[in-house]
């Protein structure tokens, strides 16, 4: 065999042979792409997102788009060759695996922790437009999680209201912790509670619990990075009571990034007139029972989705807006948003027309 045909065999064979090992070599990578993006005043499904029942509604107009991201599954493993088409592709981000499932946490536990804050984001979207509006909301502490194997297993249970810590008030969630971490692991803590099996219909529909009940709990010894303190394994939330129903209508979508966009929906349907002005309006970001809006993941992708379904403007959380400006589609504006009262104000520049002095992200 001519040796110049044996050099282009041995070459082909050896090309032949790294493509097998690439597409068959896991490498520690997941990749994250634009998803699906839905607007909050219109219908999903063939139902409205937003269904507001017991109060006055306005008919609006235009777009505020909740955008989303698609990520791999915890199950599966990309080799070489997805991992390279991956970084290259514009529309597309592969990230180290444990940066989506950290400390090996599988889908189950992905979907369910995604479903509880994509919960979470729903209430707290809810009681910010509803603030925004002053309409009054009753607040109650509760029993968000009971750890396994806890001090507080059998004793406490999800749902329960939290009225009182060793017979100081409860108002905040993060109270019970610190009325907790007053004891020293070893020693009695006494919960001043009213059971959620115990709650009456009308109790839980109006929350006016009044049937309280003392449980005394053993604190154990905090297992975490953090330093040792006095735990009884639980987690404390917020429920809320609202004057009139609001309901969500959006399935198979999870994690707390709509937050801000179904405030802004809420919000929209329960004021005369249009937000947007009729122009399509898009944007991300979570937020909380006060209105000030957080980072989320993925902001390239969203922005990326957002701009592939016609959307003009971008409502972007401050902390995303430097991430963002690196690579904004032609067409888009980010506009940077820290509060509700932030984007309503952009908002209103955005429908008038004159958005010459926007908080736009790179400015």
């Amino acid at each position: 065999m001519p040796r110049r045909t044996a050099t282009m065999l041995a070459s082909t064979l050896i090309l032949i042979a790294l493509l097998c090992a690439g597409v068959f070599i896991p490498v520690p990578y997941s990749e994250m792409s634009p998803g699906p993006t839905v607007n909050t005043l219109g219908d999903h499904g063939g139902e409205p997102v937003l269904q507001i029942s017991g109060r006055k509604t306005y008919a609006t107009s235009g777009h505020l788009n909740m955008t989303t991201v698609r990520v791999t599954s915890a199950d599966y493993r990309m080799n070489l060759v997805e991992a390279v088409y991956g970084w290259l592709a514009h529309d597309n981000k592969v990230v180290p695996h444990e940066t989506l499932y950290p400390d090996g946490k599988t889908e189950e536990q992905s979907t369910q922790e995604n479903a509880e804050e994509f919960s979470q984001s729903q209430e707290s979207a809810k009681v910010a437009a509803l603030k925004e509006l002053d309409v009054p909301v009753k607040s109650w502490v509760i029993v968000s999680t009971v750890v396994k194997g806890s001090p507080a297993e059998g004793k406490l249970h999800a749902g329960d209201v939290i009225k009182a810590v060793d017979g100081t008030a409860v108002k905040e969630p993060a109270d019970v912790a610190k009325l907790v971490t007053k004891r020293k692991p070893g020693q009695d803590v006494r919960f001043t509670i009213v059971p959620a099996k115990e709650q009456t219909a009308a109790e839980k529909e109006k929350r006016t619990p009044t049937k309280t009940q003392n449980i005394t709990i053993t604190t154990t010894t905090s297992d975490d990075a953090g330093e040792k303190r006095a735990i009884v394994g639980i987690s404390a939330g917020t429920d809320h009571t609202f004057p009139f129903t609001i309901d969500i209508k959006l399935a198979d979508v999870g994690g707390p990034s709509a937050g801000l966009m179904f405030a802004l929906g809420i919000y929209d349907k329960l004021t005369p007139g249009s937000l947007t002005g009729g122009k399509f309006v898009a944007g991300t970001g979570t937020i909380d029972d006060e209105g000030k809006v957080g980072p989320i993941g993925g902001i390239e992708m969203k922005t990326v989705g957002a701009r592939a379904k016609g959307a003009q403007y971008f409502l972007t959380p401050a902390d995303n807006c430097e991430a963002a400006a690196k690579d904004t589609p032609e067409g888009l504006t980010l506009i940077k948003v820290n509060t509700i009262e932030d984007a309503l104000g952009a908002l209103k520049d955005v429908r008038s027309g004159d958005t010459a002095d926007l908080p736009k992200c790179g400015k």
